[in-house]
């Protein structure tokens, strides 16, 4: 792992703005994101030469979605037979997995960096880079222009946590899509948990001027259960803010009611997820910081889900997708890439189930695809892995299809499957099949009933 100096480390949280000679390395030495440009010196990381922007000929957004990459031979899979000669570029939770999950590989495959995002964001980012700034308390947010990178050149933890808050998939996007809680000590997958799902933020616009702009939203998140018929109709509206912690409400549809849940936040079990997950663990992470202290701990050479466009396919047949304790090893593509490192410690006096978790951020994503959850004792209790694919009509890295395996319960909550579905809909916003009307407490029932 490389680790930046003390002086880094500890930078003011007043201003975390990086220097004109910082940014002036950006689109240079560092990719317009902030990535390392150059490859890795063994030539298994590639350098970036602009993301892999264009679809292949003749396909439409809607059209299933086809792997650019199927031709790629396997390099060679990772075991329990194999994995101790591989673990200096595994999470400890990856390790675990493999070690103890009978049938579990990771099959590794040719690194592509495909990430690349239109020229907007690029310019926007540059912006953020040399006038973003983190609030006096460290983990809020005080300013960044949206459809942007909000700290390129990260100087804390909390930046590099907040660019994966506020990592950008479009204006606003919808999709239909399924979760499985396989029951422990079966062979079964259990029912499928269907969910329609609609995302939208002032924050997401390429005019967007700013966090007042954005009237201090960061984002808006409406979920409404399609099956099993115990829960079809129910429905959650979450409104993600700056400064505060969320705000949500939530609809049953056999009372016909809407409530708003005020501690609905930090470490209060998901529903219906049989208190497998958490409510700031969905989304990789999402809500207020102000819980941990956390430090960027430098990066790290990791295998992780990358290209993912095989397993996200809807063609897939659910059988094919979800195992009991895993999503398919068949489907699955590892691949070495760069990761940010960022250590979440508990603050003295605070309380969450989850006192230290390590984020593994991509680079050119600016996504968490790995993260360890540890109790108390220092063992790890949760992992979760996801991988990123290019939505080429946005442009921009998205991800769908991931896992979060409990090693304390030996049971896995595999999230968001679009086998046997469509295509997710990433021009909803764009192209007015999605309104900011949407995400209002009293329309949630007009969302049931759609």
């Amino acid at each position: 792992m490389t680790f930046f100096g003390t002086a880094l480390l500890v930078s003011t949280a007043l201003s975390a703005t990086a220097s004109e000679q910082e940014a002036a390395k950006l689109g240079k030495a560092l990719t317009p994101v902030g990535a390392e440009r150059a490859g890795n010196k063994e030539g298994t990381i590639p350098a970036w030469t602009g993301g892999d922007m264009a679809p292949p000929a003749g396909w439409k957004p809607g059209a299933l979605r086809p792997d650019p990459y199927a031709g790629d031979k396997r390099q060679f899979s990772i075991d329990a037979s194999n994995v101790d000669r591989y673990k200096d570029k595994l999470a400890a939770g990856q390790v675990e997995m493999i070690k103890n999950i009978p049938g579990y590989r990771m099959d590794v495959y040719p690194t592509h960096r495909s990430c690349g995002y239109p020229e907007f964001f690029y310019e926007r980012t540059r912006k953020n880079a040399v006038s973003a700034k983190m609030a006096p308390n460290g983990h809020d947010m005080a300013e960044a222009i949206g459809a942007a990178v909000p700290f390129p050149i990260p100087h804390s933890g909390a930046e590099a946590i907040w660019n994966h808050k506020l990592s950008w998939r479009g204006e606003g996007f919808q999709q239909h899509f399924s979760t499985y809680i396989p029951p422990k000590g079966s062979d079964s997958i259990g029912e499928a948990i269907t969910q329609d799902e609609w995302e939208l933020a002032p924050m997401w616009s390429p005019s967007n001027k700013g966090i007042a702009d954005a009237h201090s939203i960061e984002y808006q998140l409406l979920n409404v259960y399609t099956s099993p018929p115990s829960i079809a109709g129910d429905a959650t509206l979450g409104q993600y803010n700056f400064g505060k912690p969320n705000d949500v409400w939530l609809y049953f549809a056999s009372q016909r009611r809407v409530r708003r849940a005020p501690t609905y936040q930090y470490d209060a079990p998901i529903l219906n997820t049989e208190n497998l997950q958490i409510v700031d663990q969905y989304l990789q992470f999402n809500g207020p910081l102000d819980r941990y202290d956390w430090k960027l701990a430098g990066k790290k050479e990791l295998y992780v889900p990358y290209n993912t466009y095989r397993l996200n396919s809807p063609a897939n047949k659910v059988a094919d997708v979800v195992k009991p304790k895993f999503l398919s090893r068949d489907l699955t593509r590892y691949e070495l890439h760069r990761m940010w490192v960022v250590e979440a410690t508990l603050k003295e006096g605070m309380r969450h189930m989850f006192p230290k978790r390590t984020f593994y951020i991509d680079e050119d994503s600016w996504t968490i695809l790995v993260e360890d959850m540890y109790d108390a004792q220092g063992k790890v209790w949760r992992t979760t892995e996801m991988g990123p694919y290019m939505a080429w009509e946005v442009p921009a890295c998205v991800w769908s299809a991931n896992i979060s395996y409990d090693h304390v319960a030996g049971r896995a909550l595999i999230d968001r499957v679009q086998a046997g579905g469509k295509e997710a809909d990433w021009l909803a916003a764009r192209e007015g099949r999605l309104k900011a009307g949407t995400f209002e407490p009293d329309g949630l029932r007009r969302a049931t009933t759609r």
